[in-house]
């Protein structure tokens, strides 16, 4: 498919790489999803407590704070937010509530954080991803 405008007051040095970069654009499911993405690993906060999240599983509020090194207010108020964006759900274990990642796009993005490949393809198919032994 020729995607290259036919805007003739536009000088192309090469149509095809124009073609290339405007496939991308539209390969993108939701570039503002993606953007949404990064804003919120873009806080150190944010990022270490979906670091400890994606790492630890569900985990409470206080155990959060104590991994991450930041009292229970900080790690509540930033929960909020991400639970609101969809980046996590809660779960109620009784009287706790646990955090888990809510978003598969933002932990294949915290596995390159972490330095590990992202595995692609259906479970079974190359080994399935799990938890880290420890």
């Amino acid at each position: 498919m020729h995607l290259v405008p036919a805007d003739l007051s536009r000088r192309i040095l090469d149509g095809e790489l124009v073609c290339e970069a405007i496939g991308a654009i539209r390969d993108c499911e939701d570039i503002g999803a993606w953007a949404q993405r990064f804003k919120v690993l873009a806080d150190p906060t944010r990022l270490t407590l979906l670091l400890c999240i994606h790492r630890a599983g569900p985990i409470s509020v206080t155990d959060l704070a104590v991994a991450a090194g930041l009292n229970d207010t900080t790690v509540s108020q930033a929960l909020r937010l991400l639970r609101a964006g969809g980046t996590v759900t809660g779960c109620r274990d009784g009287r706790v509530v646990r955090y888990q990642l809510a978003d598969d796009g933002v932990g294949d993005l915290l596995e390159q954080v972490l330095g590990k490949p992202v595995e692609h393809g259906k479970p079974g198919e190359h080994g399935q991803r799990g938890h880290a032994a420890h």
